[in-house]
């Protein structure tokens, strides 16, 4: 509110609003000792001048400014209520002694504005107003038992007299001061004021009935009508209300009125009992508030999550569900229902949500899930489920066990997702590289393995023989004359020919065993466990299946092939054993065709 003003012009309006308000709040006070028992509970100048260098600017000249109209005010006011001046000296002293250690202790610890509405920043100021109202009392005591040679009383009334005053009094100050620059009451309804007129109203008549009589201890009403400023006013109605109940108990029972000012005791005891009370009201009615505040702001948090929680079930198509053990219930989140194809709020059982799976799955989730309870240990499953509709969806789970006391499995929690998407897209990929990979291994012509296919498979295969000493064969076999058939014939009846010939040698083979085209008209087959005399027995009843087999058929030419044959004889790669068998090859060649020779 000061920061259009120039440097001199806002260290004199800080000194006269502090020495104005002060020396009000001073005199008062002093009048109101005056009374029947002379009963002085609260100061509360301390209060007004803490919450004053709470709210001004944190430069030095304000604060300077702010100390000197705080010493003129307390010096003048204690001067006229009829202190000697020494004793006016000594107090003054003490007082600033106390606003300065109380706004230290709080910078301290606050490093930005102190806020009322936080539990913490609460007892930090509690604190704070102790410690320096301790080293208030000590200055005091030190400065006037030279003087007047003050008791332990003097000590005792000084400590808790300021104490309640920066207690009582800083809060609302702060407070209204902060809702006033930051026009918080000017965005407040006109029923929210009257309703807040109308508790602090309540609170001022409640306190007057309970305070005007002695005879029924009726204390306790005050302390009702705080707990309900504090609870729907928050922390600034339990302030306002706090300092309400404080100027009507003091006066009153400095004038003689209420059950506290009944009591049979001395004046001091009297004092003492009324400053416990309002202590007591006030560490009951403050920290509420601050604690009803960080409530309401949880509980906003907590519905603002909850609402980003569904948002993201329902993007992820992700739920989530509990089951309490003890009581036997489950829990789902409406987008668990949505998964399962149900209303949400549809009443289901635990037993429900596992019947849904199909039943070879469904025997597996309930191993799981007992495993789980039995261990204690992280869960992940996926199934397929029924859903209501009847169709099959696929979901995964992700969960974890709450124990209690002793490690007891109390409930389950877990997440269901549908995943039917994505397992779909799973299938369809894998069908689409198993469909390139047959494609990159494949021979188009004749369906059987091509040459890249043929040759990594036989280097497995003589891999195995060599580590294992299992018998391996390889026969290379190709058609003869194929160049004539293509040239009587053609290139497409040459290209049938092969096909034929494929088939034909493939059909003769043992299950075991493997043919691959590896160029032109040549095949490669790969009898595995198979020995010599087997191999040889094999790779002859292929030579037979392609003549009689292609012979006049489907208006095939006649068409033979001739055979190589090398048996695995310790070789290092597959090219020396290939080698043998192509040598075995040329030599069935030479001998006249449509015949089969063995490798040396």
């Amino acid at each position: 509110m000061t920061q259009s003003l120039s440097p001199r012009v806002e260290a004199v309006f800080w000194f006269l609003l502090t020495a104005t308000g002060y020396f009000l709040l001073a005199s008062l006070s002093l009048h109101a000792t005056k009374g029947a028992d002379n009963i002085a509970a609260v100061w509360p100048p301390s209060g007004y001048f803490l919450a004053l260098l709470l709210l001004m600017p944190s430069h030095a000249r304000a604060r300077l400014s702010a100390f000197a109209g705080m010493a003129s005010a307390s010096f003048a006011a204690n001067l006229w209520g009829g202190v000697p001046p020494l004793s006016c000296i000594a107090y003054t002293l003490a007082n600033a002694c106390e606003a300065a250690v109380a706004l230290w202790l709080i910078r301290r610890r606050e490093v930005g504005e102190l806020s009322f509405m936080v539990p913490r920043a609460v007892a930090g100021f509690c604190l704070a107003a102790l410690g320096a109202s301790v080293v208030s009392a000590a200055v005091a005591w030190a400065l006037v038992e030279g003087l007047t040679g003050a008791s332990a009383d003097f000590f005792l009334s000084w400590l808790t007299t300021v104490l309640l005053g920066m207690l009582i009094v800083t809060p609302p100050i702060v407070m209204l001061a902060r809702m006033i620059g930051t026009k918080a009451m000017d965005n407040a309804s006109r029923a929210m004021k009257a309703e807040a007129a109308a508790i602090l109203t309540l609170s001022g008549l409640v306190t007057i009935a309970a305070f005007s009589q002695s005879a029924f201890p009726l204390t306790f009403l005050p302390c009702m009508a705080v707990v309900a400023a504090a609870y729907r006013l928050g922390p600034f109605g339990a302030a306002a209300g706090m300092l309400i109940v404080t100027i009507i108990t003091s006066l009153m029972t400095g004038q003689g009125y209420g059950p506290i000012a009944a009591i049979e005791e001395a004046s001091k005891v009297k004092v003492l009992f009324l400053q416990f009370y309002l202590l007591s009201l006030l560490f009951t009615t403050l920290p509420l508030a601050a604690m009803l505040i960080v409530r309401q702001r949880l509980a906003k948090r907590l519905e603002q999550s909850n609402r980003w929680l569904l948002q993201a079930e329902a993007a992820a198509l992700v739920g989530h569900w509990r089951v309490d053990l003890v009581g036997w219930s489950i829990r789902w989140s409406d987008q668990a229902y949505r998964i399962h194809g149900l209303v949400p709020g549809t009443p289901v059982d635990v037993n429900y949500s596992v019947e849904q799976y199909i039943a070879e799955d469904g025997a597996a989730v309930r191993k799981i899930l007992e495993q789980a309870v039995r261990t204690g240990e992280p869960f992940e499953f996926q199934g397929r489920i029924r859903r209501a509709d009847g169709e099959i969806r696929h979901v995964k789970s992700h969960g974890s066990i709450e124990t209690g006391r002793g490690g007891r499995a109390i409930a389950i929690f877990g997440t269901v997702q549908d995943v039917t998407e994505i397992v779909e897209n799973a299938r369809i990929l894998e069908a689409a590289r198993s469909a390139a990979e047959r494609v990159a291994n494949t021979d188009m012509l004749t369906g059987l393995p091509n040459r890249r296919h043929t040759l990594a498979f036989l280097e497995k295969a003589l891999e195995g023989a060599r580590e294992h000493g299992a018998p391996l064969a390889v026969a290379i076999f190709d058609i003869d004359h194929f160049k004539r058939i293509n040239d009587t014939h053609g290139h497409a009846m040459g290209d049938r020919v092969i096909h034929r010939v494929g088939q034909r040698a493939k059909a003769a083979l043992r299950d075991e065993d493997m043919l691959g085209r590896i160029g032109g008209e040549e095949f490669v087959c790969i009898l595995q466990r198979a020995s010599a005399q087997a191999a040889e027995i094999v790779a002859e009843r292929v030579r037979k299946a392609v003549e009689t087999g292609t012979a006049a058929e489907d208006g095939l030419p006649q068409a033979t092939v001739s055979i190589g044959l090398a048996v695995f004889d310790g070789e290092l790669d597959i090219e020396e054993l290939l080698h043998r068998a192509d040598q075995a090859l040329y030599a069935a060649k030479r001998d006249g065709r449509n015949r089969l020779r063995m490798a040396a």
